[in-house]
Parts: structure tokens; C-alpha cells; sequence
């Protein structure tokens, strides 16, 4: 099975550079800054950037966000943490990747929200051209953060729209910081013609859903898996065709459901609602997206059909604008009808 599933083109809408960083390398990023590690044995860095076992929360499971974000701070450490997640993608046969990160987190030797964005974007366009997965770079507004510091974020990143950026996220304590929060930000985000996916329904209900299409007029939702508290907001998403970007194994792990019997991927599947299958974080919740589809064969009981039904929903969600979407979808239909048809 692994093979089979190996063989599958893929997509990747859901992806954190912070959550992806290879713990080689993080010695190296921590060395260049004069920076001590616990340790600088790889097995005993682990702890520090992996969820082991259970996790409580999200907070819990952000916690390994903050130990790896401290090393993240230069132009050498953004660039090569974003190559080597365009590498790890390439491993995994995906065609297309959109990588996340929050400008604002990577400035404390003194980069601007433009610097860190262009060092990430760099490092993404030179894993394609070296491992041929087009990569582009989704830009984070935090919850918690100012308004100043999120506008910051929100004008850099129309700055490179269509140079690397392809849209913007809000991301952070959901269930502390509400949607309704970030309307102005959004409004600017959108009069700058950004696309829009936001973080909602993972540590809140369903109504951080709605508030997230209905205020922030978000394009996809990341995660979403809580909407199904409300029947309506259900209906919402299915009725605009809103794609969800699900993230099976981190959900798992930060609690957004109980269990994988209660993963609801296959309901919404079923009602036709657009789910897209991603990693959210490669080191930190230790995945593939590889091991992201096996999952859904062999515990969600989805067939090969329903399975590539769901890549292509990940290739029809993506962020990319007119030819370049179009070349995208030609391309990814093909290899897709392609794995179809081999032999099993």
C-alpha cells in the first residue's frame, strides 16, 4: 500500500515552514546565531520539535512552534528551511505545495515582514526549479498580534502577490481570539485583492467557521473539522463550495476531534463539500502526506477513486491565478488519471 499511495500525485494547500523544520538543520540555524540547543544529538532535539504520544491541547501542541521559531530569524535560516520543505515534498511526490508562515515571528536580528518574506519566497522558487514542485507562500496574520503589526504583515504580502504570495491566513489561539477580531485586517486584506484562508473550527466551534466566511470572507478554511456542531454552518460551507483544508493526523493530535472513528472527513465528503487532505506540520506532528492518504485507505475505508477525488479537490483549491492554475490543473488531472489507471 505505502508504495501505491507514495505513486499518487499530491497536494499540500496546508503546510507550516516553522512546523517542517529539519531537526539537522536546526542545528545549524542555532550555531549560526550563537545560540545553545538542549542538545545537539538529533534524537534528543525531537522531544523539543515532535509531539510524542498525547498531546493535551493546541496550546500544548503550539508549544513546539516557539522552541524552533527562536533559531528563525535570518535570511540563510528562512531560505534553507523553505528549500528543504520544497526537498521533503519532492520526496512525497507532490506537484504543488503552499507553505505558511508568520513574518512577524523571524525578526528579532533585524529583518523587516518584507525581508522575511522574500528570504522564505527565495528559498521556495529554488526548490522548484531544483525539485519541480511549484511552491508558493501563504503569509500569516497572528491572533494576539496588534492590528499595526497584522496590517504590517497584510501590506508586505501585496507587495509580493503574484511574486511567490498567494494569499493570506490568520492564525494563533482561536478559541481566546475570535474571528470578529480581525474584520479591518481582513477588509484590507481583500481590498489589496489577496485571496483568504483562515484558521477556524479547530480549537473553536462552528461559528468561528461562519464568522471566518461571513466577516473575514475567507476563500478556504483551515481545518474546519468542528463545523459539524452546526448544521447550518455545514450547509454555509457546502452550499459556497468552500474548500477545507484537513489535516487528519494534526487534528488528531491537538484534539480537534476525539478520535479517528470520529474524524469527519467522510461526512463531509459525502455531502459534496470540497476536503482537501494536507500535513499542517511536517516535524511537529512527525507526518507525510503520503502517511496523510494512507490513513484515509486503510482507517477511513476511502477507495483509490474517492482518493484522488480528493487530490484533485487539493489541486482545484489552489490559491494560483489564471494560466498558472490552469497548467496546474491539466497537468495534475493527467498524472492523476494516470495512478487510476495502473495496475493495483
Amino acid at each position: 500500500m505505502t508504495n501505491r499511495m507514495l505513486a499518487l500525485p499530491k497536494v499540500d494547500l496546508h503546510l507550516h515552514l516553522d512546523g517542517s523544520v529539519k531537526p539537522a538543520s536546526l542545528i545549524d540555524f542555532a550555531r549560526e546565531i550563537g545560540e545553545r540547543l538542549p542538545t545537539e544529538e538529533i534524537e534528543g532535539l525531537l522531544p523539543y520539535m515532535q509531539v510524542e504520544g498525547e498531546c493535551k491541547s493546541l496550546i500544548d501542541y503550539l508549544n513546539k512552534f516557539n522552541f524552533v521559531g527562536q533559531f528563525l530569524h535570518t535570511p540563510a535560516a528562512l531560505e534553507r528551511a523553505a528549500y528543504e520543505v520544497v526537498e521533503q515534498a519532492s520526496a512525497q511526490r507532490c506537484m504543488y505545495i503552499e507553505v505558511r508562515f508568520a513574518p512577524q515571528l523571524h525578526r528579532k536580528l533585524g529583518l523587516t515582514v518584507e525581508d522575511a518574506i522574500h528570504y522564505v519566497v527565495r528559498g521556495l522558487m529554488q526548490g522548484e526549479r531544483d525539485f519541480g514542485v511549484m511552491s508558493r507562500c501563504i503569509a500569516i496574520c497572528l491572533r494576539g498580534h496588534s492590528e499595526e503589526l497584522n496590517r504590517e504583515v497584510i501590506r508586505a504580502a501585496s507587495l509580493f502577490l503574484g511574486k511567490g504570495i498567494v494569499a493570506v491566513d490568520l492564525a494563533g489561539a482561536e478559541a481566546a481570539f475570535p474571528p470578529e477580531l480581525y474584520r479591518d485586517i481582513f477588509a484590507m486584506a481583500r481590498e489589496r485583492s489577496l485571496p483568504v484562508t483562515i484558521h477556524a473550527g479547530e480549537a473553536a466551534g462552528a461559528s468561528s467557521v461562519r464568522a471566518a466566511v461571513e466577516l473575514l470572507g475567507a476563500g478556504r478554511i483551515g481545518h474546519g473539522v468542528r463545523m459539524r456542531e452546526d448544521d447550518a454552518v455545514v450547509e454555509l460551507i457546502m452550499q459556497k463550495r468552500i474548500p477545507l483544508e484537513l489535516c487528519p493526523v494534526s487534528n488528531l493530535q491537538t484534539k480537534a476531534v476525539d478520535s479517528l472513528a470520529s474524524y469527519p472527513i467522510r461526512e463531509y465528503f459525502d455531502l459534496g463539500i470540497p476536503v482537501t487532505v494536507n500535513t499542517d506540520n511536517l516535524t511537529v506532528s512527525d507526518t507525510t502526506i503520503t502517511k496523510e492518504f494512507e490513513l484515509l485507505q486503510s482507517s477511513l475505508g476511502f477507495s483509490e477513486e474517492e482518493i484522488a477525488r480528493i487530490a484533485m479537490n487539493g489541486a482545484e483549491a489552489a490559491f494560483l491565478q489564471g494560466e498558472e492554475k490552469q497548467g496546474l490543473l491539466d497537468r495534475f488531472g493527467g498524472q492523476l488519471a494516470l495512478w487510476l489507471s495502473e495496475i493495483r
